[in-house]
């Protein structure tokens, strides 16, 4: 327990002196009240020794109680909550321009991420990643979802694409560091993939499945399934395709859905096809929450301040039915 205004405190050392008064008090009653029984002016033995100070007890526990409030006392509150985290993984590149889905294969992709991010409780942290060649982590998981969605606005498209690349920096921003992952070990399987385990987190990946790298993206699924990491893939585009300018030349693209389908499936995660009515309101369901740990940092003045109002209560009405007076 810590507190806002610790220097109410220092009035805790009142307290020994008010017992020290209070007995002092009780000791000069009990002389004047022998003097005057002697005299046969009143009587002795009215409520016993302890019962007479049980009043006052209550009242020097409710004073200390008070200070502490005064204090404001926080405390640390561990509840269960139940969180997720979720990378949303884009495809950005020169392929992802392309307009057989309308307006763009990649503006269709934030229309339907920027859904999904807005029907998101706070328990859900996501993250945005962008992938072509390369990748990076363009927004870390946050309970933030408006920065998620200021981050999905600035993506734009070009270059060629590793999906493999845009699977491992996702895995990276889920665990929050840089994984090292052997990718000539993977292809062998000459070692056991060994990255952390993140259960609770899914990868949106959304991507039109074509692929340029050397690198099998199935390999990095693999990597993210031993995880414990879901990717739910969707596609973005159409199996008969168009052609997009790159460099000026005009070069053909399509929808690989095969592509697509064999990464959600060695993760244990589902596979659609966008089109103008998809929306990602299902894949809520698919979102492996899970019970973590919260700690919050709660003040708790109220209940010391209760606690000490009750106190008080029962001090002033055991000395009523017990002395007719409150103190």
């Amino acid at each position: 327990m810590s507190f806002l205004s610790p220097g109410w405190l220092w009035a805790l050392v009142l307290i020994p002196l008010v017992v020290a008064a209070y007995a002092l008090s009780r000791r000069r009653r009990a002389g004047r009240a022998r003097a005057l029984a002697a005299q046969g002016l009143v009587q002795t033995g009215r409520g016993g020794r302890v019962r007479r100070n049980v009043p006052f007890a209550f009242f020097a526990l409710a004073l200390a109680l008070l200070v502490i409030a005064f204090a404001r006392p926080t405390a640390t509150i561990v509840t269960a909550k139940r969180q997720a985290t979720v990378m949303l993984t884009f495809d950005v590149s020169n392929s992802m321009a392309a307009t057989d889905v309308r307006p763009s294969r990649l503006a269709a992709a934030e229309t339907v991420a920027k859904s999904f991010v807005r029907e998101q409780p706070s328990s859900i942290k996501i993250g945005v990643v962008a992938f072509g060649q390369s990748s990076v982590v363009v927004q870390p998981p946050t309970s933030s979802h408006g920065e998620v969605l200021q981050a999905i606005d600035h993506l734009s498209s070009g270059g060629g694409t590793s999906i493999a690349s845009g699977i491992l920096t996702a895995l990276d921003g889920i665990a929050g560091k840089s994984l090292t992952v052997n990718i000539a070990s993977l292809k062998n399987d000459l070692a056991p993939v060994s990255v952390g385990y993140y259960g609770g987190s899914t990868i949106v990946l959304l991507s039109d499945g074509e692929d340029t790298s050397q690198v099998d993206p199935a390999l990095l699924a693999r990597v993210a399934s031993v995880a414990g990491v879901h990717i739910e893939t969707i596609g973005f585009g159409t199996t008969t395709g168009t052609t997009v300018k790159i460099d000026g030349f005009t070069v053909a693209t399509a929808l690989e859905p095969a592509t697509l389908q064999a990464i959600s499936k060695v993760t244990g995660g589902t596979y659609q096809q966008a089109d103008g009515t998809t929306s990602l309101a299902g894949l809520s369901q698919h979102i492996n929450l899970h019970l973590a740990a919260v700690h919050t940092h709660t003040e708790i003045t109220g209940i010391f301040a209760a606690a000490a109002a009750i106190l008080f209560l029962l001090g002033a009405l055991l000395s009523l039915a017990w002395f007719g007076r409150v103190v």
